[in-house]
């Protein structure tokens, strides 16, 4: 549970500093008002890492999912996934902020965000793993208990 204490104020602090570069450098370019990925980045940093991650620790205390293979998995890529997405996003944003088309500078760019959003996707699915066998679980356990005290 620490760890995904740990992982939510990494991702809070992520958020907070990139928000703040994005206005600095805006300032410094002289591109405030221009719409680019970069402006939104620190909302996807403290949507996706820290509040996703501040539920999961919820979760976990109830459900005690940390222990659980599928848990794992959903740490590993759904981070993975996350960090590689946002860093695409940020690329996209500087390129746009540089007057540059993002589109036609790489189609890489778009295929890399890409696979950041299926890495994200597995990483939910694994989640939905572990949560649904820790709630069978425990709904077994709960109905034996109800059936012991009958």
């Amino acid at each position: 549970m620490k760890r995904l204490l740990n992982t939510a104020l990494a991702y809070m602090i992520l958020g907070l500093i990139s928000g703040l570069f994005y206005r600095e450098y805006a300032k410094a370019t002289d591109t405030v008002g221009v719409d680019s990925q970069l402006s939104t980045l620190h909302t996807h940093f403290l949507a996706l890492g820290m509040l996703v991650f501040l539920i999961v620790l919820a979760l976990d205390a109830v459900f005690s999912l940390s222990g659980r293979r599928s848990f794992s998995v959903f740490y590993w890529t759904y981070n993975i996934g996350l960090l590689v997405t946002v860093v695409m996003q940020a690329v996209r944003g500087f390129l746009t902020l540089d007057g540059q088309d993002p589109t036609s500078t790489s189609a890489a760019i778009p295929g890399i965000a890409g696979l950041g959003h299926i890495i994200l996707t597995v990483g939910l699915v694994a989640l939905f793993v572990a949560l649904r066998a820790a709630v069978a679980e425990r709904s077994r356990g709960d109905s034996e208990r109800s059936s012991v005290t009958a």
